[in-house]
């Protein structure tokens, strides 16, 4: 006598077997997707919470409570303050930008080119032009 028991996956075991069957797995990727951003989410509430009940989350919101009292003290401040050329800092801003745009293409390329194969330096096994 064989019982029909189906078990439930887990959403990793989900994930790959969405991956691994075609007609299924949108639904099945998507599934464990789903399931594994809902069991990070719950883990990080979870830490959240120790922390705020160990006291150390209680203590920085305090202190950003404080700070944030202070702000329109500093804020006077500031505005009182003799301002640098802002021109220049949008310019050095404008600038890391670019930087960190051109690195990325420059990474993008070099990642892009390791992961296509080389091509073989071994003629073909097979006619390329077959006869008729």
């Amino acid at each position: 006598m064989t019982a029909n028991v189906q078990t439930r996956l887990a959403p990793r075991q989900r994930l790959a077997r969405g991956l691994k069957y075609s007609t299924v797995g949108p639904v099945d990727v998507t599934r464990g997707v789903v399931g594994i951003s809902a069991n990070t989410v719950s883990a990080a509430a979870a830490g959240l919470r120790k922390r705020y009940e160990s006291g150390k989350l209680r203590r920085q919101l305090a202190a950003a409570a404080q700070t944030v009292a202070a702000l329109p003290e500093v804020l006077q401040e500031a505005a009182a303050a003799p301002q640098p050329n802002r021109r220049r800092r949008r310019l050095v801003i404008a600038g890391i930008a670019a930087a960190v745009l051109a690195g990325g293409a420059v990474t993008f390329s070099i990642v892009r080119r390791s992961t296509q194969p080389e091509p073989s330096p071994l003629p073909p096994s097979v006619e390329v032009s077959p006869k008729p």
